[in-house]
């Protein structure tokens, strides 16, 4: 039987879980753009897919279960004189919306630092505590 979350284990896994959703992002945005021969070959957004993990009622944090391709399709682009473009002169370009990976950077990147000051309220209040015994 494992011991009762934390606020330090629950804080610890979000943060975590919002880096795996911030490196999907930066993943994302950095290919961007990028163009491939055909369109299986095309890169696909990729996005975390979240689980709950719960303690015990009321106490509750979250898992990265696993990380998809999202179903985003990529776009034909006519350009006959790119060097991947196939045999009618087309290359796909990745499916990625930049506009919102952006804003979806800006949003895991708020959840973390949330998480962090949870964790900071949780040292100074444990150290505060300690401290009522001296």
């Amino acid at each position: 039987m494992s011991r009762p979350f934390t606020v330090f284990d629950i804080a610890g896994r979000a943060m975590s879980a919002q880096l795996v959703r911030l490196n999907a992002t930066a993943s994302n945005l950095a290919n961007a753009g990028s163009v491939a021969g055909s369109r299986d070959a095309a890169f696909r957004a990729l996005r975390p897919v979240f689980r709950t993990v719960e303690d015990r009622p009321g106490v509750a944090t979250v898992s990265v279960e696993n990380v998809v391709a999202a179903d985003v399709e990529p776009t034909r682009r006519h350009d006959p004189e790119h060097p991947l473009a196939d045999a009618n002169g087309d290359v796909w370009e990745a499916g990625v919306d930049s506009s919102a990976e952006l804003i979806d950077m800006v949003e895991a990147s708020r959840q973390y630092q949330n998480n962090v000051q949870v964790l900071q309220t949780a040292k100074t209040l444990t150290l505060d505590t300690l401290r009522l015994g001296q």
